[in-house]
C-alpha cells in the first residue's frame, strides 16, 4: 500500500509539473536555465583562453630551456617552468570542472527541453488549426458579402467555401502519406488547380453542371449568371463575366473586335461615367478592323503550322497550405515547392506573353498624334495582365544563364530574347523588336507570403521606343494572389502606373482599382488620363484589365485648368480587347493560343533555351514525378556552380587578385540615360550567333 501511494504521489507530482509547464511556470525556469548554461559556456571559453595563454608561455619556456648551456641558468629556468606548468595545470583543472558542470546541468535539463519542444510543437499545430479556421471564416464572410451584393433574382449554383474547403482538405491525407516518400519539393508558384477536385481528367469542360465558387466579378456580371456556372480562375471565363463575345477558336494575328450590335456589352463601364450618356458614348472601333485583320493574315506568310494546345494537365492532388504554412514572411523565389503548383512555362516565357497584343503597338507606331499614341501605349500595358485573371500557376524560376527566344517576325511581326542575368536577386533582362518599335525591360520583384495572400511587387522599369523617337517608360503594378489557405485562388492587380514620354514630357496616369466586396463599381476597373507637358488632359481611358480598354479624346482643351477632368469627351473607341479563350483551355492550364506555342520545340535555338529545360518538358508531358526529380538535380547543379564561383572569389580576394564577376552572355551592364541606374542592355549578338549556328558562348546549365 505504501508503494502504491508513493507511485500515485509521483504521478500526481509529474502531472502538476506538466500543468505548471503548460501554464508558463516552466518557461521562466527554462529561461533561467538557459541563462545559467550561457554563463557556464562563457566560463568554459574563459578557461580555454587561459589554457591557450599558459600553454603558449610554457611552450616558449621549454624551447628556451633547450638552448641554455649553463647549469645555473638551467636550474633557474626549471623553476620558472614548474611555476608555469602549475598555472597550466590549474587552468586545465578549471576547464575540466567547468565542462563537467556544464554536462551535468545539460543532462539534468534534457527532459525539460524535450517537454518544452513537445509543448511548442503542439502549440504550433494548434495555431495552424486556428489559422485555417480563421481563413475558412474569412471566406464565409467574403461569400456572404458577395451574396449580399447579388440581386434577388440572381441564382448562384456555386458551392460554398465550406464545400471547397472540404475538397481542399481531402488532399491532406494524401500529403501526409506522401511526406515520407521521395517527393521532391522545389517550388515555382502557387498553382492551386491541383487542390481542386474539379480538375480530374474526366471532368467536363466549361459546360459542366458542377459549378465552382466564383472569384470576384462585378455586380452586373454576377446578375447574368442564372444559367451559367460561376466564373472561376481555373476555367475559361464566361462571356457574361468578362464582356467578351461568345467563345470561338482564336488564331494567330486575328484581332478581337465587336460589331455595333455587341457594343452594349460595355454598358457596365459606360454607366460609371456621368458625362458619357450625353455624348452617345458608343465605342467606335478604330483598331483593329476587318481590313487590318485580312491584311495581317496576308502579310504573315508563315509556313510554320504551330500547335493550338498542350497536353492536358494530369490530376495530382496536393495541399498547398501544408507546404506554404512554413514559408510565411519568406521571399517567393526562396520557397521550395514541387512542380504541382507551377505551369509548364518559365518566367522568361511568361514575360514574353506581354507581346500577345503587339498589334496595338503596330497601330500606335503609325499615329502622328503623340498624345493619342500614348493612350494606345497605355492600353498595351494593361493588356499584359489579361491572362492573370484565370492563371494562378507560377512559372518555373529560370536558372542563371537560361535564355528564351521567341521569333514571330514571320506572322506576328516581332521577335524577343530574354535571359536570366542574375540569380540573387533573380533578374530577367528582355529585349523585343517589332514593326517600327522596340521594347526592353529589366524585371525583378519583391515578394512576400503573408498567410492568406501572396503579394508580388515588380521593381524593374519597362522601356518602349518608336522609330519616331518617342521613348516611354513605366513600372508594373502590384499583383496579389488571394486565398492561399482555403478557397479558390484568384489574382488581383492594383496600384498606380505612370507612363512617361521622356521626349515630349507627356504623361499617362493609370489607376488599377483594387477589388473590394463592398464596392458596387465595376471590378478590376482601370481608369486613366493622358496629360501634356502643361498637365492638361487630352485623352480619357477606361475599362478593365481582364476584358478591354476604351479611349476617348477630350474635345475642349482650351481654357481648362491643368489636371481638370471637367472636359467634354468625344466618342469612346476600342483600343484593346482580350482574345477569347481556347476551347477546353481549362484542361491545359488556361493557356492562350500564344502561351500554347511558347514552349513548342524549334530547331536552331540556343542550348540554354527554356524549351530545352528537361524538368519543364517532363511537366508539360504529364510526367510530374520525373519533373520533380530533374528539377532538384538542376537546382543542385546551379547551387554547386554558385559555390564554386564564391570559392574562386574568396581565393582571389585572399591573394589580392581581381575577380571577374558573373557576366550575362547576351546583355551588358550600362548606365540607363533615363534613370541614371545601371541596367542590362541587349548587345544584338544573339541573332548573329543564331544565323551562324555558333553557340560556343553558352554555358552548360541543363
Amino acid at each position: 500500500m505504501h508503494n502504491e501511494q508513493t507511485n500515485k504521489n509521483r504521478v500526481i507530482k509529474k502531472e502538476e509539473e506538466e500543468e505548471d509547464f503548460e501554464g508558463g511556470a516552466s518557461k521562466c525556469e527554462l529561461s533561467s536555465v538557459m541563462k545559467e548554461l550561457t554563463n557556464r559556456l562563457e566560463y568554459i571559453q574563459t578557461c580555454n583562453d587561459l589554457i591557450n595563454k599558459h600553454g603558449n608561455i610554457l611552450q616558449r619556456s621549454l624551447t628556451e630551456l633547450e638552448s641554455i648551456d649553463s647549469a645555473t641558468e638551467v636550474s633557474a629556468k626549471i623553476k620558472t617552468i614548474n611555476e608555469r606548468a602549475t598555472l597550466f595545470r590549474i587552468s586545465s583543472n578549471a576547464m575540466i570542472n567547468a565542462c563537467s558542470e556544464y554536462l551535468t546541468l545539460a543532462q539534468t535539463q534534457g527532459r525539460k527541453w524535450q517537454k518544452a519542444l513537445l509543448y511548442e510543437r503542439s502549440q504550433k499545430l494548434r495555431l495552424e488549426e486556428m489559422v485555417e479556421q480563421l481563413a475558412t471564416q474569412h471566406s464565409f464572410l467574403e461569400q456572404a458579402a458577395k451574396d449580399h451584393r447579388l440581386p434577388k433574382n440572381a441564382i448562384s449554383s456555386a458551392p460554398s467555401d465550406d464545400e471547397e474547403g472540404a475538397e481542399f482538405y481531402e488532399c491532406e491525407e494524401l500529403v501526409a502519406s506522401s511526406e515520407s516518400s521521395k517527393l521532391p519539393l522545389n517550388i515555382s508558384c502557387s498553382n492551386r488547380e491541383f487542390v481542386k477536385a474539379s480538375h480530374r481528367p474526366d471532368d467536363a469542360s466549361g459546360s459542366s453542371s458542377e459549378a465552382e465558387e466564383d472569384p470576384p466579378t462585378d455586380t452586373e456580371a454576377s446578375s447574368t449568371m442564372q444559367s451559367n456556372s460561376d466564373v472561376n480562375f481555373s476555367q475559361p471565363r464566361s462571356p457574361s463575366s468578362t464582356n467578351l463575345p461568345p467563345s470561338e477558336p482564336v488564331t494567330a494575328c486575328t484581332f478581337p473586335f465587336k460589331s455595333d450590335s455587341q457594343s452594349n456589352d460595355s454598358k457596365d463601364i459606360d454607366q460609371q461615367d456621368d458625362e458619357s450618356s450625353s455624348q452617345g458614348d458608343k465605342p467606335s472601333h478604330s483598331i483593329p478592323n476587318s481590313n487590318q485583320v485580312t491584311h495581317c493574315k496576308q502579310e504573315s506568310g508563315s509556313k510554320r503550322v504551330r500547335r493550338t494546345a498542350v497536353p492536358n494537365k494530369p490530376y495530382y492532388p496536393l495541399n498547398l497550405w501544408s507546404i506554404m504554412k512554413n514559408c510565411i514572411g519568406k521571399e517567393l523565389s526562396k520557397i521550395p515547392m514541387p512542380v504541382n503548383f507551377s505551369e509548364p512555362l518559365s518566367m522568361l516565357q511568361r514575360l514574353t506573353e506581354d507581346y500577345e497584343y503587339s498589334y496595338i503597338l503596330d497601330h500606335a507606331a503609325t499615329l502622328k498624334d503623340d498624345l493619342e499614341q500614348l493612350a494606345y501605349v497605355a492600353a498595351f500595358t494593361v493588356s499584359s495582365y489579361s491572362t492573370t485573371s484565370n492563371r494562378t500557376g507560377k512559372p518555373f524560376n529560370p536558372l542563371l544563364g537560361e535564355t528564351y527566344e521567341c521569333d514571330r517576325m514571320d506572322d506576328l511581326g516581332w521577335r524577343a530574347l530574354s535571359e536570366q542575368v542574375s540569380h540573387h536577386p533573380p533578374m530577367v533582362a528582355q529585349h523585343c523588336e517589332g514593326r517600327k518599335w522596340k521594347c526592353w525591360q529589366e524585371f525583378t520583384m519583391a515578394s512576400k507570403f503573408r498567410g492568406k495572400y501572396l503579394q508580388v511587387v515588380p521593381l524593374g522599369i519597362a522601356h518602349l521606343e518608336f522609330d519616331s523617337g518617342n521613348h516611354y517608360t513605366w513600372r508594373k503594378v502590384t499583383t496579389t494572389v488571394h486565398n492561399i489557405i482555403v478557397g479558390k485562388l484568384w489574382v488581383d492587380q492594383h496600384g498606380d502606373m505612370d507612363i512617361i514620354n521622356s521626349k515630349t514630357g507627356h504623361v499617362c496616369h493609370l489607376h488599377y482599382v483594387a477589388y473590394s466586396y463592398f464596392n458596387r463599381d465595376v471590378q478590376r476597373k482601370v481608369t486613366g488620363r493622358v496629360l501634356d507637358e502643361k498637365d492638361v488632359v487630352h485623352w480619357i481611358i477606361r475599362g478593365t484589365w481582364d476584358s478591354k480598354i476604351e479611349i476617348a479624346p477630350v474635345t475642349n482643351v482650351e481654357g481648362v485648368s491643368p489636371g481638370s477632368v471637367e472636359q467634354k469627351k468625344g466618342p469612346f473607341k476600342l483600343a484593346w480587347e482580350r482574345n477569347e479563350p481556347l476551347p477546353d483551355s481549362d484542361k491545359f492550364y488556361n493557356f492562350t493560343l500564344l502561351a500554347c506555342q511558347l514552349n513548342e520545340m524549334e530547331p536552331g535555338v540556343a542550348p540554354t533555351d527554356s524549351r530545352n529545360r528537361p524538368d519543364q518538358r517532363y511537366m508539360e508531358e504529364g510526367q510530374w514525378d520525373k519533373a520533380n526529380q530533374i528539377k532538384i538535380k538542376l537546382e543542385e547543379k546551379q547551387r554547386a556552380a554558385r559555390r564554386k564561383r564564391e570559392a574562386t572569389a574568396e581565393e582571389a580576394s585572399a591573394e589580392g587578385r581581381p575577380y571577374q564577376q558573373y557576366e550575362p552572355i547576351w546583355f551588358k551592364r550600362e548606365t540607363d540615360p533615363q534613370s541614371g541606374n545601371i541596367t542590362h542592355v541587349f548587345t544584338g549578338e544573339y541573332w548573329k550567333c543564331k544565323s551562324a549556328g555558333d553557340w560556343s558562348m553558352c554555358p552548360n546549365i541543363f
